[in-house]
């Protein structure tokens, strides 16, 4: 446990939490919506500091990540807790209810990652800005030695964002719809809120984003073109992956059509660089290809990477600059 950043002081004992636009007031005893902080004594603490519910080792393209370090493994931890309330999450049994942990320091988590041999780490599964005071004691230990990864949905206020985003190197970004209504009724989030963490977290990492095509929710001709529209305005070369929904948790709706899939694919491949089909096997739309001449740069197949046609950071073909850190 650690005294929490990001709050202040109220009247009668009530604290403040300012790291999320839920901007929980919380009484003497009361934990916030993430289920992470809590007043005690008037002051607000991170009460999952160093509280773990899942490590592994991942191939970095299940974040998913295609564009970083193509191919390589990447440590992967998470606490419980979220600050969303996502009624189709796949990962519901540690995001939405408080978890049997075990602790471990932001120095013990360091020197297991080396020792794994590993040049990276990533917070995910579960929301990882509600871990912020452990993430940012870590990036302070790590201190530039290892790459560091969030799987976000972005719900966090400029200023936290913009004082942890130096130690970040890439980040994907959850862009759950387009429509505000959906977000605050449905999610219990903010959309503009994640909008925000978008646009400023492309300038300073490498970012990509993921939209989870939600039958019947977000998934209308309107719904993803608006999105596309929004990233295409923000920046052509973020990549983007439609992944196919799932029934989990509260919801029972069918399975995300395929043809919904490849009309996401289809339409946002006339206007962004980079576009890709998760949870789901249709042929080469998992692949890289170099958006001026059309040569493949990245076959994937599943967890199988192969990268073709790059030489010196550049296609071989056109020598068009490849948008991927390798």
């Amino acid at each position: 446990m650690r005294e929490a950043m990001f709050y202040s002081s109220l009247k009668n004992n009530i604290v403040q939490c300012e790291l999320c636009p839920h901007f929980c007031k919380l009484k003497l005893g009361e934990k916030g919506f993430c289920m992470g902080r809590k007043n005690i004594d008037g002051k607000l603490y991170a009460i999952n500091y160093g509280e773990s519910v899942s490590i592994s080792i991942d191939p970095i393209e299940k974040k998913p990540l295609f564009h970083f370090y193509p191919g390589s493994r990447i440590f992967s931890i998470a606490t419980y807790g979220c600050n969303l309330r996502c009624p189709f999450c796949q990962n519901y049994t540690i995001s939405q209810f408080e978890q049997e942990t075990e602790y471990i320091s932001p120095t013990e988590l360091y020197k297991i990652v080396k020792n794994y041999g590993l040049s990276g780490i990533s917070f995910t599964y579960t929301e990882p800005f509600i871990w912020y005071e452990f993430i940012y004691d870590f990036c302070k230990i790590s201190n530039g030695d290892l790459k560091i990864v969030l799987v976000t949905n972005g719900m966090i206020n400029e200023k936290p964002l913009l004082e942890i985003l130096p130690f970040i190197d890439a980040m994907n970004i959850d862009l759950k719809s387009m429509n505000p209504d959906y977000y605050r009724k449905v999610l219990k989030g903010d959309l503009e809120t994640v909008k925000r963490t978008i646009e400023i977290s492309q300038k300073k990492a490498l970012v990509e984003v993921t939209n989870l095509l939600v039958t019947g929710d977000n998934d209308s001709d309107e719904d993803i073109e608006k999105l596309i529209d929004y990233i295409a305005s923000v920046n052509v070369n973020i990549p983007l992956h439609f992944s196919r929904y799932f029934p989990n948790y509260k919801y029972t709706k069918s399975e995300t059509p395929i043809e919904r899939l490849i009309f996401a694919y289809n339409k946002a491949r006339k206007k962004l660089n980079y576009v890709y089909l998760g949870n789901v096997l249709i042929e080469d739309a998992e692949n890289t290809y170099c958006p001026e001449c059309g040569t493949l740069l990245v076959e994937r197949y599943l967890y199988r990477i192969r990268i073709k046609n790059i030489e010196e950071k550049k296609c071989k073909v056109c020598g068009r600059k490849v948008d991927i850190i390798l």
